[in-house]
């Protein structure tokens, strides 16, 4: 397979709602199936750098680094040798509309360009983003070092999903595989989730507003890279 996009994605902060399966199903490519962990099944709400970014080993002028948000959930496809663990993005929110482009072109993703913007610190993380008067806004202060996640751990389940899929016009559902390594955990103290998710991510996850995550972790993150994509059903 060919590596059509290396990058390094940094501090990403993963928020993790459980949801009823009625929410989902019918957003689940062919081939696939909604993926639980201890019966429970989640969406995430991920905020993260993109960094060093190059399409087929090229950097592009004003492209390298940027800001995404996504909501994705988790699916499974059984093959002959082995059960692929992926996501699913609801929506996936970048800065710049040529990103937006190549994705929705190339991979049939549900990008959008959006106002964003981001703050650092020592210990406290905050991603932004903004358009048509929503306003967004995930901050979180950074604690210990939780280390690689124990096998079978939810930490280690919102993770290790190294397949992405695509639902696309016509029943078509497209494959493609993201390469990293494992990844630290970080556990967070104090977190703001300032998010009005019926108005960026449709009315039918209004709710999340208004709920609890789960959990929520920071990956410091590593180097990755997403293959060119295939069609599989």
């Amino acid at each position: 397979m060919q590596k059509f996009l290396t990058a390094k994605w940094h501090n990403l902060v993963m928020a993790n709602y459980v949801v009823e399966p009625e929410l989902l199903q019918n957003r689940v490519p062919k081939g696939t199936s909604l993926d639980f962990h201890d019966g429970r099944l989640f969406v995430s709400l991920v905020g993260f750098m993109f960094l060093d970014t190059r399409v087929l080993g090229i950097p592009i002028p004003f492209h390298i680094n940027f800001e995404e948000v996504n909501l994705r959930f988790y699916v499974k496809r059984e093959t002959k040798n082995e059960v692929r663990r992926g996501v699913c993005f609801v929506k996936e929110i970048v800065p710049r509309f040529a990103i937006t482009t190549v994705a929705r072109t190339v991979y049939g993703e549900p990008y959008e360009t959006w106002k964003m913007s981001h703050n650092e610190k020592e210990k406290e993380l905050t991603y932004s983003w903004e358009k048509d008067n929503v306003k967004n806004r995930l901050h979180v202060e950074v604690a210990e070092n939780l280390g690689v996640p124990a096998e079978g751990s939810e930490g280690e389940f919102i993770i290790e999903h190294y397949w992405g899929y695509t639902k696309r016009e016509g029943n078509r559902t497209d494959e493609y595989k993201v390469e990293h390594p494992k990844w630290e955990l970080f556990n967070v103290n104090y977190a703001e989730i300032d998010v009005n998710f019926g108005k960026t991510y449709g009315n039918e996850f209004t709710f999340l507003s208004e709920q609890e995550p789960a959990s929520i972790l920071l990956a410091k993150g590593s180097e990755i890279a997403v293959y060119k994509g295939e069609k599989i059903s």
